[in-house]
């Protein structure tokens, strides 16, 4: 007969311990990942901090509400802008290289990679033609035009999308349980209202759509067609090229451009 000897209690918290230590050293490229390289310096933009969402409903004046609006959502628009036009800056700095017939630089490389896969760019296609076309697509949204889409898509930032997932933009998902189902879905729809976990989340998602999506290639036709003649890219004439926006579409387009002249007195630019 064996005798069985039973570790101590002492000892039993000692090997739980020394067990814990060691999943958490085998665990740790998966609990404490790397900092991804920050591929885009940004350390030239002020970095946007979120604000807590007002609950706008409870606003009862117009103007305070619409200034509230403007003020929460201003912050972020402008920082996505800012990011854009220094990605701009790299293209253009990228072009110099390619006329210069000089190889790019390793980071450069990385950058302009991760520039083909967020803009869903063709990377077979000619690396000039390519270059186009990100200039084309990695371009500004007028603040005006983002703040009057936010506006009419979420009744001013009242809508539950907006107040419970931070949708202003009314953008929709595809994936069962990404967000809310629209109580007046048909029977026969799949999609669902998209849920994000931040402002910054939301209106970043807004660009990336406007600046890639099929949908948009006419806005983006304009807004190229703008800078070509060194002219101001505005967000009355930008608002033509959504009519895939909205099944409304010209009648979307009127309403948004309205919008845009008579609340242009409450914005704060």
């Amino acid at each position: 007969m064996h005798n069985v000897d039973f570790p101590t209690p002492k000892r039993i918290v000692y090997l739980a311990i020394i067990w814990i230590f060691g999943a958490v050293v085998l665990s740790y490229p998966f609990l404490f990942p790397p900092k991804e390289i920050d591929l885009f310096d940004e350390a030239n933009i002020a970095p946007y901090i979120e604000q807590e969402m007002p609950n706008f409903a409870e606003i009862e004046s117009i103007v305070d509400r619409k200034k509230a609006f403007f003020d929460y959502l201003l912050p972020a628009i402008n920082h996505h802008n800012k990011v854009i036009l220094q990605k701009r800056e790299f293209l253009n700095e990228i072009r110099d290289v390619i006329n210069q017939d000089q190889p790019f630089s390793s980071l450069q490389q990385k950058r302009l990679d991760a520039l083909i896969e967020e803009y869903r760019i063709d990377p077979d296609e000619d690396l000039v033609a390519m270059i186009a076309r990100l200039m084309r697509r990695v371009d500004i949204i007028p603040v005006e035009l983002v703040l009057m889409q936010a506006a009419n898509e979420s009744a001013w930032g009242t809508s539950r999308f907006a107040q419970k997932g931070y949708n202003f933009f009314g953008l929709w998902c595809f994936k069962k349980g990404c967000g809310f189902v629209p109580k007046r879905r048909n029977d026969d729809a799949a999609h669902e209202v998209a849920k994000f976990r931040s402002l910054d989340h939301a209106v970043g998602t807004y660009f990336r759509n406007i600046n890639r999506h099929y949908a948009y290639a006419e806005l983006r036709q304009i807004r190229l067609n703008l800078r070509n003649s060194d002219s101001k890219i505005t967000a009355e004439k930008l608002a033509k090229g959504l009519k895939s926006y909205s099944e409304r579409g010209e009648d979307y387009i009127e309403e948004l451009i309205s919008m845009i002249r008579f609340n242009r007195k409450f914005m704060s630019l």
